[in-house]
């Protein structure tokens, strides 16, 4: 096989990245050398490549569906808002400037298409095949004209497109219709098909609508994929735990201990990598939830303040919502709290911050002894260290350098020097995302959580994050391999859209 294959959704959140990920780890089961592929994304939940390069987390997960190491040519543009108007332009994994809506689509992103088609046809000249996934719909005519993600892709490397629909919003037919319905005529003729997601109950009341539909498009059904709890994989955006749904929906042992280990999650303005929490959703025994009021965390164990694209921000809405007082109170009373990244920051004596915020000399909170300076160059590693007497690994992002002056060193080298963050009483903080993955450090930690916060808590001594993750990786593979015509799948990987698709009016201009 050579060939390649553009995902689209009707919308949002349609399922690109469950798709993607599935015919990605379906491909690499039948002995193709595949890779994932997403010219611009726009997340805060960001990853770390080897190379040191920072690109979207779904990128890096389908890498890990394709069982191939990420790297920048993955995902060569990613935007990083940076509030309702801006957002941080991340060019082949490096940062290179903030930029408007309007001034990113105002001309910046088209002249990035020759970029991102070069990086698609490296992969392409390396991988037996790649599969792109595109962002929101290629139906939005206003964006059309500067378009790199989505059918200005397929048209500048010749893919076949695939339209995905989430059946489960309602209304799949009319979008499916009125998205090859809105594209000129010569992206239409890339349009192969769709992809039905997230159907509940009989295949069979569906057919005579893939027939009409059918019949009105001259394009077939590639597959009518049912609705699955529980896909744990790495978001985008949004607020959902991923692994957690997998523990409360599917047979897990029960808790070890006689407690369970309440976590709760400051919801921050411009959240990033709140995967990080994922790791303790997979524990059987912790609940893990995201909260916004000071009551919420009378009941917790743990308290996570996660990382923000907006520290300065984020510290002002802790104050503002009463959480920063709940905070100082529970390290008063040596409950546990964690800083992740930005949370680490916030939880320091103060921030100087004239790169993200610009707003200068900031008090934190104070429960930890660190300062924090905003350097205009970003912090981008993949570390390994020492923590609790266990291995831990971990990957940094982040403008903030912190000078941390007392306290415990958290995480050390192999010769006990420190290498990040820092320990006060119940208090933690740390620039390492991901660091809960590493499993033997995250039991070690729930132990000094549940010991502090007084509960039974005993941490299940197998539980493999990273063998979860595989476990539902496959689930995606399962997926399409069981629900999709996997034949005419190939083909038109192979091959490319079918020759002659009938043009659909009104179109769009050229």
């Amino acid at each position: 096989m050579r060939g390649g294959l553009l995902v689209a959704g009707t919308t949002s959140d349609a399922g690109k990245s469950v798709v993607t990920a599935g015919i990605c780890r379906w491909l690499v089961r039948q002995g193709v050398k595949v890779a994932p592929f997403k010219a611009q994304n726009m997340s805060l939940n960001s990853f770390v490549t080897r190379e040191g390069a920072e690109i979207g987390r779904a990128q890096a997960m389908q890498a890990q569906a394709c069982r191939v190491e990420p790297t920048a040519l993955m995902n060569p543009v990613l935007l990083k808002p940076g509030g309702e108007q801006s957002s941080q332009v991340v060019l082949l994994g490096r940062p290179v400037g903030e930029l408007s809506a309007r001034g990113y689509h105002g001309g910046r992103q088209q002249k990035l298409l020759g970029t991102v088609l070069d990086c698609l046809a490296e992969l392409r000249s390396t991988y037996d095949a790649v599969i792109c996934e595109g962002a929101g719909s290629p139906a939005e005519i206003n964006l059309r004209r500067t378009d790199i993600v989505n059918m200005g892709i397929a048209r500048g490397a010749r893919l076949p497109v695939l339209v995905v629909g989430d059946i489960d919003r309602g209304g799949v037919f009319a979008s499916f219709f009125g998205t090859v319905a809105l594209l000129s005529p010569r992206d239409q003729e890339l349009v192969a098909g769709f992809l039905v997601n997230k159907f509940r109950g009989d295949v069979s009341l569906l057919e005579p609508g893939l027939d009409m539909l059918h019949g009105l498009t001259g394009r077939r059904t590639y597959g009518v994929l049912p609705f699955r709890h529980g896909f744990g994989i790495d978001e985008e955006d949004g607020l959902r735990v991923s692994l957690r749904g997998t523990v409360r929906e599917s047979a897990v042992a029960p808790p070890v201990g006689e407690d369970v280990l309440r976590v709760a999650v400051c919801a921050v303005p411009l959240m990033s990598n709140f995967t990080d929490v994922d790791a303790l959703a997979a524990e059987p025994g912790v609940v893990v939830r995201f909260v916004d009021r000071p009551e919420e965390l009378a009941d917790a164990d743990l308290v996570v303040v996660p990382g923000t694209r907006g520290t300065v921000r984020a510290l002002e809405w802790l104050r503002e919502r009463g959480l920063a007082r709940a905070l100082a109170s529970r390290a008063a009373e040596g409950r546990p709290v964690l800083g992740v990244c930005g949370g680490f920051q916030i939880l320091g004596e103060h921030i100087e911050d004239d790169v993200e915020s610009r707003r200068g000399h900031v008090d934190g909170l104070g429960l930890l002894p660190v300062r924090v300076r905003f350097a205009r160059e970003k912090t981008l590693t993949r570390p390994e260290g020492e923590a609790l007497g266990e291995r831990v690994e971990g990957y940094e992002i982040h403008h903030g350098v912190a000078d941390v002056t007392g306290g415990q060193r958290f995480i050390s080298d192999d010769d006990g020097h420190s290498l990040d963050g820092c320990r006060v009483g119940a208090v933690w903080g740390t620039h390492w995302h991901g660091s809960l993955e590493s499993d033997g450090f995250r039991r070690a930690f729930l132990r000094e959580v549940a010991a502090a916060a007084g509960r039974r808590f005993v941490p299940a001594p197998d539980t493999s994050f990273a063998a979860l993750r595989e476990e539902q990786l496959d689930r995606l593979g399962d997926l399409i391999e069981q629900h999709a015509d996997t034949d005419a799948l190939w083909r038109l990987i192979e091959s490319g859209a079918p020759q002659g698709l009938p043009f659909i009016p009104p179109g769009a201009p050229a």
